[in-house]
């Protein structure tokens, strides 16, 4: 049963959906905090945000990452679980518009390491995301010290997550959701509080 579940959540046919479900989830939860941030003053800076919002779209970064960095799709998986891990642990540091893209490419990178035998290294992701690799870098390092280098993933939490998206997947459609951003994050274990060439793509990142 669990092998049948993660067949059907991280499937080559299904990885599309997911990571447009994925995107969705985590625009949502970047807009309610951008709205939320000016109640909230307490939240600080981090090494993740941008002096801009990047234009390229959570969708379309994610698909970028997902066709370039050729990582297993449960690599995915983990990395959602990671950001849901650093939100919790960071509470000053909710995920927003600001702040999203280095963060995913950042989870991606964290969890391709931990879980695929074979992985490109840090200036492949880089380029991929579109900074440098001595930002890179400091990235991964910050993103390790947020994590309280909490990188082990059982088997149960894995399936857990797998079993939230897969019913989110199923019950709606990626891109339409009646439910508010507070309500959609809580659901799916996300904290509230919780083809571009690349010169084209260094410009929509650039801060």
């Amino acid at each position: 049963m669990a092998d049948q579940l993660e067949a059907t959540t991280t499937s080559p046919e299904s990885m599309p959906r997911m990571i447009a479900f994925m995107s969705s989830v985590l625009e949502r939860v970047s807009e309610f905090n951008d709205l939320n941030r000016r109640f909230h003053p307490t939240q600080r800076l981090s090494v993740f945000h941008s002096l801009t919002t990047p234009t390229i779209s959570i969708h379309s970064y994610l698909q970028r990452i997902f066709k370039y960095a050729d990582c297993s799709p449960s690599c995915f998986i983990v990395a959602y679980v990671y950001l849901d891990r650093f939100t919790q642990m960071q509470p000053l540091l909710p995920i927003d518009s600001f702040n999203v893209h280095r963060l995913l490419i950042t989870s991606v990178l964290v969890s391709a390491k931990f879980m695929d035998d074979i992985y490109y290294n840090n200036a492949f992701y880089a380029r991929v995301g579109g900074i440098s690799t001595q930002e890179m870098n400091l990235l991964e390092v910050d993103f390790l010290f947020g994590l309280g280098f909490q990188m082990n993933v059982t088997p149960a939490t894995y399936y857990t997550y797998c079993s939230y998206l897969q019913r989110e997947m199923l019950l709606q459609s990626p891109l339409q959701f009646a439910d508010s951003p507070v309500d959609l994050a809580r659901r799916l274990k996300l904290h509230c509080s919780f083809d571009e060439d690349e010169s084209t793509h260094q410009k929509q990142l650039a801060v």
